[in-house]
């Protein structure tokens, strides 16, 4: 796969060995507005990758360095998830400016991108996330409309729920409060709502903004249970 050079500054020394991939969308009107933001140093942010809609594949910042992308943010009990992670930004208008589907060409382009990471990184599919799973309080991306399924597919993250949204109906409230929690997200009694609705973006779209109902319930143990 061909890669572009276009060196972004923003980026500092590791502290701690990779075993997060954070895929993100670029919330911005175009992909040339968000390269030009994640090369400016005024602008204190970056990624290592970042993926056009046409597919090709630009490399900001090199892999042993820590971008910033993640800022502030939790997963599984860490709070330092820009030094274990490598940072993807996906071009896309996001939320704000259009959200639309993502083309099959940038996709693609994503999983070849992801397939040589995760080799050289031997990450795990469970640590192939969303910005909105480790940032649920400040972000969306990459979205209720990104392919999750196509990543899943390719070995490369857990798949989205599938199974019988009736299963769901006998699980109880604290065991599924608990389940949030085991995947991975920073979510405690009386302040779960944002994280359930990052795991509904990324596992069952189709309840987004449901609570906790039967789907929501039954992926949550199912997804749980693949830790």
């Amino acid at each position: 796969m061909k890669i572009i050079d276009a060196p972004s500054p923003n980026c500092n020394e590791r502290k701690s060995a990779i075993d997060t991939i954070v895929l993100h969308y670029t919330g911005m009107r175009t992909g040339k507005e968000a390269l030009d933001r994640l090369r400016d140093p005024d602008a204190k942010v970056s990624a290592h990758y970042l993926v056009e809609e046409n597919g090709d594949v630009y490399r900001l910042v090199e892999e042993a360095s820590r971008a910033w992308h993640a800022g502030v943010s939790f997963w599984a009990g860490d709070i330092e998830i820009n030094d274990r992670s490598i940072g993807i930004e996906i071009v896309n208008p996001g939320h704000q400016f259009g959200y639309r589907d993502f083309p099959a060409v940038q996709i693609e382009a994503v999983v070849s991108l992801l397939k040589e990471i995760v080799a050289r990184h031997e990450i795990a599919p469970r640590r192939v996330i969303g910005h909105s799973d480790v940032a649920p309080r400040r972000k969306e991306d990459p979205g209720e409309r990104f392919p999750w399924a196509r990543l899943a597919a390719a070995g490369l993250a857990l798949a989205p729920f599938d199974g019988d949204p009736e299963a769901g109906e006998g699980i109880e409230f604290d065991d599924a409060l608990n389940a949030l929690k085991a995947i991975g997200y920073d979510a405690s009694l009386g302040d779960y709502a944002a994280a359930l609705l990052a795991f509904q973006r990324r596992f069952c779209p189709q309840s987004l903004g449901q609570g906790f109902d039967p789907r929501t319930r039954a992926a949550l143990i199912a997804v749980a249970a693949a830790q």
